[in-house]
């Protein structure tokens, strides 16, 4: 079941499509989703999985080596998405994201996002997983080993 948080839709929406940078912060998954708009005549816009950073200066330095053609944007917006990675697509939110790309000179690009969302919804199925069988920074209450016949 998902988080019925209130979620303004609508302004998540006009961001994707106002702001060059966005970065999505996700409730069950560490890693960020870059949405980089910018585009020039070699490069099209960047969707990826990235890892959090301690600073908005360390975010820079990243994009910095991501995206070397490209000077420092003037600013990143980040947006909380307090739901299951799929509901980006089930929302709405992810059309955005489709839509910008296909309107840059670029295109194709859409097909590396495409698989960008797929291995976010990938993380976060693992770390269900996880939170359910206790692995890594997950324990079990209770363990089907100790369960009495």
């Amino acid at each position: 079941m998902d988080n019925d948080f209130n979620l303004d839709l609508a302004e998540i929406a006009s961001t994707i499509r106002a702001h060059e940078i966005v970065i999505m912060r996700f409730i069950a998954v560490g890693e960020r989703l870059l949405l980089d708009f910018r585009t020039n005549d070699v490069d099209g816009a960047l969707v990826r999985v990235v890892a959090p950073v301690r600073s908005v200066q360390e975010r820079y330095q990243n994009l910095r080596q991501l995206r070397p053609r490209f000077d420092d944007p003037e600013k990143i917006v980040t947006v909380f998405w307090p739901r299951f990675t799929r509901s980006l697509e089930t929302t709405g939110v992810w059309n955005e994201v489709v839509e910008r790309i296909m309107r840059s000179p670029h295109p194709s690009e859409l097909a590396k996002a495409t698989r960008a969302l797929g291995e976010l919804v990938r993380l976060e199925m693992e770390q269900q997983r996880a939170a359910v069988r206790g692995g890594g920074e997950f324990r079990t209450l209770w363990s089907a080993a100790t369960a009495a016949p």
